[in-house]
């Protein structure tokens, strides 16, 4: 135990698996001693491991996955979010951090343009859009939920094209023509994970995300897409 007297008990278990993980001991992706085990092991209540494990998984060095255990985080992504920065897709950003990108569809949909949508893409009030939930994955962890909006006009190709393990960008440039590279409008803000959210994400109900809402056009431009996407707090960064 880290002989820091004045330090709550679950302080220090806090910094004693910080410094074991950041030391090596704890491989990413690996499964730490369960809440029974690190307790016998400190000799302290389960609850105070409960709450050092807590900490660590919202300081990002531990993630909690459902019916699994509690393992290691891998590294962060880092996204450079600037103000004159072009956009670029996840899948280039993965492999700037050295990881395998993966996408799985969840949903495909022809919606109703809402006013905000129709305003952006130069649409009337009847219009249809195509609408695809995807989750995203960094070598195979999940890292973010994406849902993407796009007028159905001229991008139904992509109702039925294969959007499994693929850039979303590189799609959209393929069937429209157009490719997403400016953000004239975006919005970044904090948010807790719905249940369904947590299950998808292999996190736990109320944990922090961040939620960029991004309206993509190209270099002319020219709209071509909305972005509503929900990143696990822990396992993504913008650096402004």
């Amino acid at each position: 135990m880290a002989n820091t007297k004045t330090a709550p008990l679950y302080q220090q278990i806090f910094e004693e698996i910080k410094s074991a993980i950041e030391a090596g001991e704890y491989a990413p992706k690996e499964r730490i001693p369960s809440e029974p085990e690190l307790a016998e092991k400190y000799g302290v209540s389960r609850i105070t491991v409960r709450r050092a494990v807590e900490e660590l998984c919202v300081e990002g060095y531990l993630i909690k996955q459902q019916g699994r255990g509690t393992f290691v985080s891998t590294p962060r992504i880092n996204r450079r979010l600037l103000q004159y920065v072009a956009a670029r897709s996840f899948t280039n950003v993965c492999r700037d951090n050295n990881m395998t990108p993966g996408a799985k569809v969840l949903n495909r949909l022809i919606v109703p343009v809402r006013s905000e949508e129709a305003k952006f893409f130069g649409l009337d009030e009847n219009a249809l859009l195509l609408y695809v939930q995807r989750i995203r994955t960094a070598d195979d962890l999940p890292i973010f939920e994406e849902n993407i909006f796009l007028p159905y006009e001229g991008y139904q190709e992509l109702l039925t094209a294969d959007l499994e393990n693929v850039s979303m960008f590189d799609k959209i440039t393929e069937v429209g023509g157009s490719r997403p590279t400016r953000t004239p409008q975006r919005t970044v803000e904090a948010v807790r994970a719905t249940q369904e959210q947590a299950a998808r994400l292999a996190i736990s109900t109320g944990d922090p995300l961040l939620f960029l809402n991004a309206c993509f056009a190209d270099d002319e431009d020219k709209p071509v897409c909305i972005g509503r996407q929900y990143y696990v707090g822990s396992r993504y960064r913008f650096v402004l």
